[in-house]
């Protein structure tokens, strides 16, 4: 990392303006969800570098930075490491993704964050019937998997 390190302000601009435009299945604008993960990860008790994480936790993956960013962006190592653990792969099996985010320190806290919001009632009652059944089962799963109970 070279200069400065990103504040949280800056974190947080980088992400509104990356997703800009973006919306969730709902049709709400992204950056909600990205606020409400971070809030998530702060409340919980997150780091400087998890909420961090938490703003960009979708950015790579949804393709509005790229990884080649993500490296050489002014963070910490861990905020990239958790950023990276919870960036799901084409094609990648949960077990496999749960493992990785499972391993690497300050990311369980991030994804955690990530599927209370994801898992919310009031933005799952936004949803169609069998997406919201799709959506149910896939995070009661990932749950499953990181070890968290059905309210976490």
């Amino acid at each position: 990392m070279t200069g400065a390190p990103l504040t949280l302000a800056e974190v947080e601009a980088v992400a509104r303006a990356a997703h800009e435009g973006q919306t969730d299945k709902a049709g709400r604008p992204y950056a909600e969800h990205l606020r409400a993960v971070a809030e998530g990860v702060r409340a919980r008790g997150g780091d400087a570098d998890q909420i961090a994480a938490a703003w960009l936790h979708d950015a790579v993956e949804d393709d509005a930075l790229s990884a080649r960013w993500l490296h050489e962006a002014p963070l910490s190592r861990r905020t990239k490491d958790i950023v990276l653990a919870v960036t799901k792969r084409p094609g990648e099996p949960p077990e496999a993704y749960a493992g990785r985010i499972l391993a690497t320190p300050g990311a369980l806290l991030v994804k955690q964050a990530d599927l209370a919001h994801n898992a919310d009632p009031a933005r799952l009652a936004r949803l169609d019937g069998p997406t919201r059944t799709r959506l149910t089962e896939k995070y009661t799963r990932m749950r499953a998997l990181l070890g968290l109970g059905a309210g976490t």
